[in-house]
Parts: C-alpha cells; structure tokens; sequence
C-alpha cells in the first residue's frame, strides 16, 4: 500500500525543513536540498537524520 498523499504534503526534512520527494518505487524520500533519503519500513517512514542516506541522482 502507498503512503497516504495527506502524510506526504506534511512530511518535511527533519534537517533542513524541506520538501521531501517519493522515490518511484516508493522506497524512500528523498530531500534534494540536503541529497538526503529516508527509507520507508513497513509504510512508516523513518524521519531521523542519523538513519538517512546520502542519496544521488
């Protein structure tokens, strides 16, 4: 199942308080500003700094 729309329009990066992008398989956001992914476990996304990943294009 996808994350909801409603829970994506107020997520923001935690680090720099940015938009956050939905990868297409849907396997993490993404915040451009900080090149930073945020997997998603089991529909939740897991918005802490220390468990990001530098993310490239």
């Amino acid at each position: 199942m996808p994350i909801d729309k409603q829970l994506l329009d107020i997520l923001a990066c935690p680090k720099c308080k940015g938009k956050l992008v939905l990868e297409e398989d849907q396997s993490g956001l993404v915040c451009h500003v900080c090149r930073l992914k945020y997997r998603i476990e089991d529909e939740i996304p897991v918005m802490l700094i220390d468990e990001a990943v530098p993310w490239e294009e």
